[in-house]
């Protein structure tokens, strides 16, 4: 595999210091135009001493580093980088030194920007859920602060739109008690940071709680067509296209109509047949006193047993040829055929594959 890092003999990136961490920034030149005023013509200087070659050559040598001085500092702007892709290394090679941890791909990938894409947002949460159960004391310090400061930009996204509150509740109920127990066993658990800080943390999310418990969604009152004037067939397909019970239990709820068509046998066994499969329904069948299968009271009872079936609008990806993980582009990949990461392979799709949430923890388990 050919070696996809940085010369081991330059002198490194440049970082700078943002809310997310420390981030990587390069730079970038623009046109200086005619501004020179700040420029010190040291060529007049030479002039006036012409008889003395030597203090010629010493200004003229000045006044080039002088101008190249004034060039660096006047057109170079920072531009923060935001990695899309990270080299999953799990062991030591001649080229690369150490591995990858979670932390670091935390950290590298732009987790920031794919919250505000409505496919990667369920995704994201559910990274984040996932972390808060079990990988929270193995982030680093800055990972960590970067976690948090991601889960508040979710929050505020949430309190914002009021979309997805129960996903966010979900989220916060494990991570508050994940919290409760590392503050409660302090001593028997590594915490990276100061007790106090953690004390902090779990104060802000019983606050971050307390604001979405009290969130209100106002009711339309637009005069336009509502969902209850929509036909019945109409109706019944938009609950078929939902893959999450409680998503139909909380529609079903909004008018009688939706409530019976939430009832439905039919739909309920399209959901059982989606998440698990006919091995599991024989082991856990369930008929009602009619002697019929209750697909509903079956689903929450496979449920307990079994992991449901996880869909996302947008994944991250793994180039199984170049051992990358990245955010793959689809608008970019469609106009421009960029594979998302510079991959060495000669057909990159077929090397590539979705990663789901605890496929992601488990690529930085050594």
């Amino acid at each position: 595999m050919p070696f996809l890092g940085q010369d081991w003999r330059s002198p490194g990136w440049s970082w700078i210091k943002t809310e997310d961490g420390w981030k990587r920034f390069e730079f970038f030149g623009h046109d200086l135009g005619d501004d020179n005023n700040n420029e010190l013509d040291l060529e007049e200087l030479c002039d006036e001493n012409k008889e003395n070659m030597y203090v010629g050559n010493v200004c003229e040598v000045a006044a080039k580093k002088r101008k190249k001085d004034f060039v660096n500092n006047n057109t170079k702007t920072q531009f923060i980088y935001q990695e899309k892709w990270i080299y999953v290394q799990k062991e030591s090679t001649r080229e690369r030194h150490g591995y990858c941890t979670l932390g670091e791909a935390f950290n590298r990938l732009d987790f920031s920007s794919a919250i505000q894409d409505v496919r990667r947002f369920n995704y994201v949460v559910k990274l984040l859920q996932l972390i808060a159960r079990s990988q929270l004391t193995s982030l680093s310090g800055a990972a960590q602060k970067n976690y948090f400061n991601v889960l508040e930009k979710i929050i505020k996204k949430v309190l914002d739109d009021q979309q997805n509150p129960r996903l966010i509740k979900d989220l916060l109920q494990d991570l508050s008690s994940t919290l409760c127990t590392l503050i409660r066993e302090v001593g028997k658990s590594v915490l990276v940071g100061n007790i106090n800080i953690w004390v902090c943390r779990l104060e802000t999310i019983l606050t971050w709680q307390q604001q979405l418990n009290n969130l209100q969604i106002p009711k339309q009152l637009t005069g336009g067509m509502t969902l209850s004037d929509l036909p019945l067939h109409m109706q019944n397909n938009i609950l078929y296209k939902f893959s999450d019970a409680s998503d139909i239990i909380n529609l079903g709820q909004a008018t009688p109509t939706l409530r019976v068509l939430s009832e439905d046998r039919h739909l309920w066994k399209k959901l059982c047949q989606f998440h698990f499969a006919e091995k599991q329904f024989c082991r856990h069948l369930v008929l009602s006193e009619k002697g019929h299968v209750d697909w509903k009271l079956m689903y929450f009872t496979l449920q307990k047993y079994y992991p449901k079936k996880e869909q996302y609008g947008d994944t991250l990806h793994f180039c199984k040829h170049c051992s990358i993980l990245f955010w793959k582009d689809r608008h970019l990949a469609l106009l421009f055929k960029d594979s998302g990461h510079p991959c060495t392979a000669n057909d990159p799709d077929n090397c590539l594959m979705p990663v789901s949430p605890q496929h992601f923890i488990d690529l930085f388990k050594f």
